[in-house]
């Protein structure tokens, strides 16, 4: 087996200054994107001790005495898993009331817990939230860029990055993970990626829901990776299944519980009547996307199509990653009118600050592919700080006001 090298997380500042005032902090995201490493990483230096709730006692002895358990831990511990145990966290709940001192818990978890509001509301007020993505490219580089505060605070780029070309390719089926990127050529990693995705069907959504077929679920996620980067289609999506819709829906709600799928929300405006309300899809990793269709870094440039919908989502998740660690909240959506003008990503921070990312697999761009951007300038005013194109170039070129062309690179730069 190979091993897993650690790549330091730009999250880890957060983490550490949220554990000086908070008395619990959840690391939650996908199986296998880190949490556990982290959180033990951090921990150890401070002194926490480690439980694990895929440990078989450990288990056991939570789950039958959730009081007992809590009330014989250490006065700084990792529980890892925790999403296992859901009558948990109403313990650790009084436990914390009983006792409330900053840093008590740091919790880990492989499912969304602001997806199960019981959850969720049951330590409101005592918990900050940190959700952990697979591995961006600024951190496989060892790198923090500052691409989000650049795009609302400057439109002055003078950047020049050398063209990606075909090593675009490798970067999409690579992904984000660190077990498959530790894997030494791309089949190994696909291999890595299949063996994921059985595992999170027969493990964590066996532990979340009762489901009559599991062998769907894999399945579903295929077709999801089809659609990543398009309109959510409920009705395509359930067209190879002997399921019902409302069955489906409930599948794809578990994907998105465990951190499979995204879905991207549209952006609004009461003023305007000829926007699309549809969200789009986008696979949580494009290495799993890449492993569920078959596609290897050959295959996949030779389907424009199905590349530029898995670049998209590329740059989707990069951009999530990016902002997970940055100091701003950041709200992510899409644009689309009726009439076809889109703008692949919508970021908002502060005070409705609105950034625009258009995202272009070609190495030349022209005004047209702008369209949608300047639809998104009119509709947010004054609140528009920048719409970006980014294609396989070299320079950043400006395209009018406040209109950027930007070469991929410069995500990571």
């Amino acid at each position: 087996m190979s091993q897993v090298p650690f790549i330091p997380r730009n999250i880890q500042t957060r983490l550490e200054a949220a554990l000086e005032d908070t008395p619990v902090v959840l690391i939650h995201g996908p199986r296998q994107c880190g949490k556990t490493t982290l959180a033990r990483k951090v921990g150890n230096d401070l002194g926490y001790s480690y439980y694990s709730f895929d440990d078989a006692v450990v288990f056991n002895a939570a789950n039958e005495d959730p009081r007992g358990f809590v009330a014989g831990l250490p006065d700084r511990t990792i529980l890892d898993e925790v999403q296992r145990v859901p009558d948990l966290f109403a313990t650790i709940k009084h436990e914390v009331d009983r006792n409330r001192v900053p840093g008590r818990f740091i919790l880990t978890g492989s499912a969304n817990i602001l997806l199960v509001p019981r959850l969720a509301d049951s330590l409101a007020g005592r918990v900050e939230i940190i959700r952990l993505h697979p591995l961006s490219q600024c951190e496989i580089r060892g790198r923090d860029s500052r691409f989000l505060d650049k795009v609302f605070d400057s439109n002055e780029w003078g950047v020049h990055e050398t063209r990606l070309g075909a090593s675009i390719a490798d970067l999409v089926v690579s992904g984000g993970f660190p077990a498959a990127l530790a894997r030494k050529n791309s089949k190994r990693r696909g291999s890595w990626y299949n063996d994921y995705v059985t595992a999170i069907a027969q493990k964590d959504i066996r532990d979340l829901a009762r489901i009559r077929d599991f062998d769907a679920i894999p399945r579903l996620l295929e077709m999801a990776a089809l659609q990543s980067g398009q309109l959510f289609n409920l009705s395509e999506l359930a067209s190879p299944f002997q399921l019902s819709r409302p069955t489906i829906r409930d599948y794809f709600t578990l994907l998105e519980r465990v951190f499979l799928v995204n879905r991207l929300q549209p952006w609004h405006n009461n003023r305007l009547r000829r926007l699309i309300k549809t969200p789009k899809i986008h696979l949580g990793d494009t290495g799993i996307a890449c492993s569920l269709l078959g596609l290897d870094a050959d295959s996949l440039l030779k389907d424009r199509k199905i590349f530029g919908q898995l670049l998209e989502t590329f740059v989707f998740q990069e951009l999530l990653r990016q902002a997970s660690w940055n100091e701003v909240p950041h709200r992510f959506t899409h644009f689309r009118q009726k009439d076809g003008a889109e703008v692949d990503i919508v970021l908002e921070r502060g005070a409705g600050q609105v950034v625009g990312v258009e995202v272009k697999l070609s190495a030349t761009v022209v005004g047209k592919d702008f369209r949608g951007l300047r639809k998104l300038q009119e509709a947010t005013g004054s609140r528009f700080k920048a719409g970006v194109v980014l294609y396989d170039g070299e320079d950043g070129l400006s395209f009018g006001d406040r209109l950027l062309a930007l070469p991929l690179g410069s995500l990571w730069a």
